[in-house]
């Protein structure tokens, strides 16, 4: 920092005395130069011409400067020299008339050589000494932009990671070298020396990073691979280099590089040229600093992608990334112990049950939880609780996946018992369906897109789908349309179900082609992946045209005789049916209690029982 202000200090003086030597050239030799001047006016100036005193005389427009015979000067300003010259006939005094545009701009093109000349010395100086400040590197773009983290500064350890114990069970080996190489080495045995970390983004591989270094008490040298890279062909070999320099030099320590496939993605055979090359050349110069001739050792590189099939597979040999390590989505247990860490600061009610809302949450990333806790803390703090509900968690979550509630959306009174009926109808067949996930609550609040919801709470993450489960979910998909048929009439059956169709559609698609789970079909995979010349997997179809009539078919029974179960149910429960959506035009959203209550016993719920949402 010191020598580059200095640097700056010194160009700062080169570029002004340069400036100020142009400017004294052209005044030297313009003749611009003023000299020391005795200022007269007209009458006398003309007074000291009468008495022979001035020996010289110089005109330029209306300013007069002379000359007397002990050398000195004078200036003046002379409005009509027409006269002046009048007065000087006959005088032995020498006369110059100068032309008035003799100035310094009209000499200007003769010296534009020389001010080129000038500009070039300078800019060779600036990249001279710009070189070596920055170490033969150009205006320090071959630098490393790497962020690092002292030992103590990070605050990041394992307890701070939940959800993906397996992940952090695969790292323990790292943490333990680094603490202590001695132990693996007397034993001929090699740490790996680097870790690849992959998977869907929000899941804490930075934090698992983190944590490491964090557990081992090293240094953290954190990058993004889109940082290595720049238009200019060999700057991003420069910065791997650079980084790889300054590591050497505070090992043991840790290399994260965020977004590996930014630079490591599958090189092209043959000619290459402009950002490929510059890509390529970076991808190079990592493969030779992670196993070239020279030792980097007590350098752990840990590398995080989204992308881990786009990666050259020199990066995923032994040596370089030995240990690949998958960073998913957690189970319901993981989520619960997620949920647990970031709530563990917020005053949390006596009725909030994280193993619940876990359950509501199939799918979410450590980051959707995180975001889920701190949404409900927020909606809690609005309304000037002094802890956070299991209500306020419920909002959280319902906006997270539907969007904001739509307070300004008002539905007609037709609408609204349509929409209704039709929530009513999906939540009976969910009910009474053998095999369909349990109810955790029924609204006909608007959110996103969505007008009215049925919240299935699976009990547990669902790994493997079973043919009861499949038909479950198409059956509880058609419940909409059949209600609203069935109290409205045809002809107000409306788009509503749009969505549902489709989802059953595809259940049904699915249990053909791929599942193989049809009544009347054998055990066959009707569906073919091929790798394509970029080595991308995709789906094609390999069967023929009497395959695919056969399928159709297939997927069409499933759909009618889902709709025929449907319709079934629905009319054995048309009455918990109709109970439950005059339920909710009265209170909006119910949950699973209070459905319960109305359909094994028919009570209805109050204003002094319900709990609004």
């Amino acid at each position: 920092m010191k020598k580059l202000k200095r640097f700056r200090k010194k160009s700062a003086i080169f570029w002004l005395t340069l400036f100020l030597g142009t400017i004294l050239f052209f005044q030297i030799f313009s003749g611009e130069l003023e000299r020391p001047a005795q200022e007269l006016n007209y009458s006398e100036l003309v007074q000291k011409i009468k008495t022979e005193d001035i020996r010289q005389v110089s005109i330029k427009g209306k300013y007069t400067t002379a000359l007397d015979k002990k050398g000195v000067y004078y200036k003046a300003f002379i409005p009509y020299p027409e006269k002046l010259l009048e007065k000087l006939d006959n005088k032995n005094i020498e006369v110059k008339l100068l032309p008035v545009d003799a100035d310094f701009t009209s000499k200007l093109p003769i010296f534009m050589p020389f001010i080129t000349l000038l500009m070039i010395l300078g800019l060779l100086y600036i990249l001279g000494r710009s070189l070596s400040v920055t170490g033969s590197r150009a205006m320090g773009l071959g630098k490393s932009r790497a962020k690092i983290q002292s030992e103590k500064s990070i605050n990041a350890r394992f307890k701070d990671v939940a959800g993906i114990d397996e992940a952090k069970s695969e790292l323990q080996t790292v943490v333990e070298f680094l603490k202590n190489p001695k132990k693996f080495e007397k034993l001929g045995g090699k740490i790996p020396k680097g870790v690849l970390l992959y998977g869907p983004p929000g899941n804490g591989k930075t934090l698992l990073a983190r944590a490491i270094a964090g557990e081992a008490g090293v240094r953290f040298y954190t990058i993004s691979g889109s940082d290595f890279v720049e238009m200019v062909v060999g700057v991003g070999a420069a910065r791997v280099r650079d980084l790889f320099d300054q590591a050497k030099k505070h090992t043991p320590c840790i290399i994260f590089i965020d977004e590996l496939d930014a630079i490591g993605r599958k090189r092209n055979m043959g000619m290459v040229s402009g950002g490929h090359e510059e890509r390529e050349q970076t991808l190079n110069q990592l493969l030779v600093e992670m196993d070239g001739f020279e030792s980097n050792k007590g350098i752990i590189i840990i590398a995080a992608t989204n992308r881990v099939d786009v990666l050259d597979s020199a990066l995923l040999r032994p040596g370089r990334f030995d240990r690949h390590v998958p960073v998913t989505p957690p189970d319901i247990f993981g989520r619960t112990k997620i949920l647990e860490v970031h709530t563990r600061n917020m005053p949390l009610a006596t009725d909030v049950k994280l193993e619940v809302i876990a359950r509501g949450t199939p799918g979410f990333s450590g980051a959707d939880l995180e975001s889920l806790a701190n949404e409900a803390a927020l909606y809690a703090a609005q309304k000037n609780q002094k802890t956070i509900t299991m209500k306020d968690f419920e909002y959280a979550k319902d906006k997270i996946i539907m969007g904001a509630e739509k307070q300004g959306r008002a539905l007609s009174i037709e609408d609204r018992e349509t929409v209704a009926y039709h929530e009513a109808g999906h939540a009976v067949l969910a009910y009474f369906t053998k095999g369909a996930h349990p109810i955790h609550k029924v609204t006909i609040i608007p959110r996103g897109q969505a007008l009215g919801m049925v919240v299935q709470l699976p009990e547990k993450d669902e790994v493997l789908i079973s043919k009861q489960k499949a038909l479950a979910n198409i059956i509880v998909a058609m419940g909409g349309r059949i209600a609203e048929e069935m109290f409205f009439g045809a002809d107000r059956v409306t788009s509503g179900a749009s969505n549902d169709i489709m989802q059953a559609t595809n259940i049904a698609k699915k249990m053909v082609t791929e599942w193989a789970l049809s009544d009347d079909q054998e055990t066959a995979v009707f569906r073919n992946y091929i790798e394509d010349s970029d080595h991308h997997y995709g789906p094609q179809n390999a069967f023929s045209e009497s395959v695919m009539e056969r399928n159709d078919k297939r997927i069409e029974n499933i759909l009618k005789d889902s709709y025929k179960k449907a319709v079934s149910t629905i009319k054995k429960y048309k009455k918990e049916l109709e109970n439950l959506a005059k339920a909710l035009l009265e209170f909006e959203t119910l949950d699973l209690d209070e459905v319960t209550l109305l359909f094994e016993k028919g009570v209805f719920p109050t204003k002094e029982s319900h709990k609004p949402s």
